[in-house]
């Protein structure tokens, strides 16, 4: 592990990466190996935390790669501003958000986050630092590339002017799969972002029952009913923090039986219909990080999450894939559907127009390798893919077919780094 906190030390850092190459690692929330380098060097960004400039008329930043999306919020939310895209997590970095693209509960709205990027630093294997731009082959192949052009150094973008640090939000319930999707395709045009969370447990007439949340930043006249506390600052920054989950966890905690009990509570528990709930930020978009190592609940085992994308027209694949993984009984509290708009530049990019499910599943459940090697087979056969930064056991030979700009993404590799400077355990693996 290298950890440079300058350029000029990213720039001498290189010289580590000659045995078995390296890879830029932001904040580690990528859930397989995409920042991992077995016997090679990692390069911790973390170093390079600088916010250089922010336009406080525009919303344009400058900052460092390694500065995270909860950094930029401390500081833009009190000017009126906010990150154009977030995850499910505030913690991660802006030269990761890069990397893989991220997408939000906006996207059928705003796209990933390289769609408001305006420039970016790059550290290619020769040494030499390129300023990238829209449009370039280069700024395609390193937005979603997963780190494998080269390091980010620093970024310029656009963020996103907001009145008030709270969310306007309306939750309803879905009674099943078809429910839930008739109501995102006639209705999500009316909200800036949206998110429907599953139970994948059901079944029967139930199948795919769901609990649909939506919203929009709330304007400064929505607080009227809050304490005074909150009236007087509209755009404080309060994230809550709840008490980190035990280290050690049963094993065998999560069955189908207890997650079961847990997706009927939080189905029942949800309001059928309710509108205009005021709710922060941080429990809006990034509640699970209220809790810390939250992933503990999953026992030593740990868990696998997986998420795919398939096109509009292949609503049949989706709820044939949604059947499948309520017929074996996945026991997934956190299974989530959104509607993503159109697609993005970059060539490894996850998203296109459609339908995306994300579920996490514990990773020593029977028969999940054969059950999704099945699930990857139909995806692709669809016109679908699975997230690069979520996977960790994808086979290669699907991976062309469900990336169709892989062969260009290869080339202008062999084209700027053809010692293979740029290696992951995911490069290696996907022969990226």
């Amino acid at each position: 592990m290298v950890r440079p906190r300058s350029r000029e030390e990213a720039v001498a850092a290189l010289g580590a990466c000659a045995e078995r190459g390296g890879i830029a690692r932001g904040l580690g929330r990528a859930y397989g190996d995409a920042a991992q380098n077995a016997g090679g060097a990692v390069l911790d960004m973390t170093g390079l935390d600088r916010v250089h400039t922010i336009d406080a008329d525009t919303g344009t930043v400058v900052c460092d790669a390694g500065v995270s999306l909860h950094r930029l919020m401390e500081v833009l939310l009190p000017l009126g501003w906010f990150v154009p895209v977030t995850p499910g997590t505030r913690h991660v970095t802006v030269g990761g958000a890069i990397g893989a693209d991220i997408h939000g509960k906006n996207h059928h709205v705003s796209g990933s986050f390289s769609r408001h990027v305006r420039s970016f630093d790059l550290l290619t294997a020769d040494g030499s630092v390129r300023t990238v731009r829209p449009g370039s082959r280069l700024f395609d192949a390193t937005a979603g590339g997963m780190g494998l052009t080269g390091i980010i150094l620093k970024a310029t973008f656009r963020c996103l002017p907001v009145p008030t640090s709270f969310m306007a939000v309306d939750t309803e319930r879905a009674s099943d799969l078809d429910d839930l999707m008739a109501r995102l395709t006639a209705t999500d045009h009316r909200y800036r972002y949206s998110v429907a969370w599953i139970d994948l447990l059901a079944r029967g007439a139930a199948t795919g029952r769901a609990v649909l949340t939506r919203g929009d930043h709330a304007p400064l006249e929505a607080l009227s009913g809050l304490p005074a506390r909150a009236r007087r600052d509209p755009l404080a920054f309060r994230p809550r923090q709840l008490p980190a989950a035990p280290a050690f966890v049963p094993e065998g905690l999560l069955t189908r039986a207890t997650v079961g009990l847990f997706n009927e509570f939080w189905y029942r528990k949800a309001p059928r219909l309710r509108r205009g709930e005021l709710q922060r930020l941080t429990s809006f978009f990034h509640p699970l990080d209220g809790v810390p190592h939250w992933n503990r609940v999953y026992g030593r085992g740990g868990f696998l999450q997986y998420q795919f994308v398939v096109g509009h027209g292949q609503e049949e694949v989706l709820r044939g894939i949604v059947h499948r993984i309520a017929g074996h009984r996945c026991p997934s509290f956190l299974a989530v559907l959104k509607r993503f708009g159109e697609a993005d530049p970059g060539w490894l990019s996850f998203p296109l127009p459609g339908w995306t499910l994300a579920l996490d599943i514990p990773a020593g459940l029977p028969g999940l390798a054969a059950l999704l090697d099945t699930l990857d087979e139909e995806v692709a056969a669809a016109g679908g893919r699975v997230y690069l930064a979520k996977d960790s056991r994808l086979r290669p030979e699907l991976l062309t077919t469900m990336y169709p700009r892989l062969p260009a993404f290869r080339a202008l590799r062999a084209e700027l780094d053809p010692e293979g400077l740029f290696r992951s355990d995911l490069s290696r693996r996907l022969g990226l």
